[in-house]
């Protein structure tokens, strides 16, 4: 019996938005670290900023949280759609939203099995349902809404691939 085998080229984890989707990991990055943790802003005193990072992609790596730059305060500071930089969190800086990626559903804790809320690349809201961990979902996905465990413990660890 024949199968289809996906042949990765890179990944990303995936943090779950109801309004933000995955960024693209192959346009352009910038990474650092956030040096003071003001409400709604990134701030990094060794970065050089410029103003065509507006509509970028922001992943903090440390809490796990997603946002977009809305605004180059200055060379070092940018403005954030919410708050998601504390003082001493690892940053990535995204130039794209990805065209469709299939995902990857794995599991940290003790759930047998997960909903994962998504928007393919055609703008279908579509949720999977009782998804067991170590799951592929074999669509192509734009953003991952929410993914949510049923029944008891854990949360989904969902990795994007190209």
């Amino acid at each position: 019996m024949a199968y289809q085998k996906l042949q990765v080229g890179v990944g990303l984890k995936v943090i779950p938005s109801p309004t933000i989707n995955i960024p693209n990991v192959s346009g352009p990055t910038e990474s650092g670290t956030d040096t003071t943790g003001t409400t709604n802003k990134l701030t990094d005193s060794t970065a050089s900023f410029t103003n065509n990072l507006v509509g970028y992609i922001v992943y903090n790596t440390t809490q796990k949280k997603v946002a977009t730059v809305t605004a180059v305060d200055s060379p070092t500071v940018l403005s954030l759609s919410a708050d998601t930089m504390a003082n001493g969190d690892v940053y990535t800086l995204y130039a794209d939203e990805n065209a469709g990626c299939v995902l990857y559903v794995g599991n940290t804790g003790t759930a047998d099995v997960f909903d994962v809320r998504v928007l393919t690349s055609s703008d279908s809201d579509i949720t999977f349902t009782s998804l067991q961990p170590g799951s592929f979902i074999p669509v192509q996905v734009k953003r991952v809404f929410s993914a949510l465990p049923v029944g008891a413990g854990g949360q989904a660890d969902i990795l994007a691939l190209w």
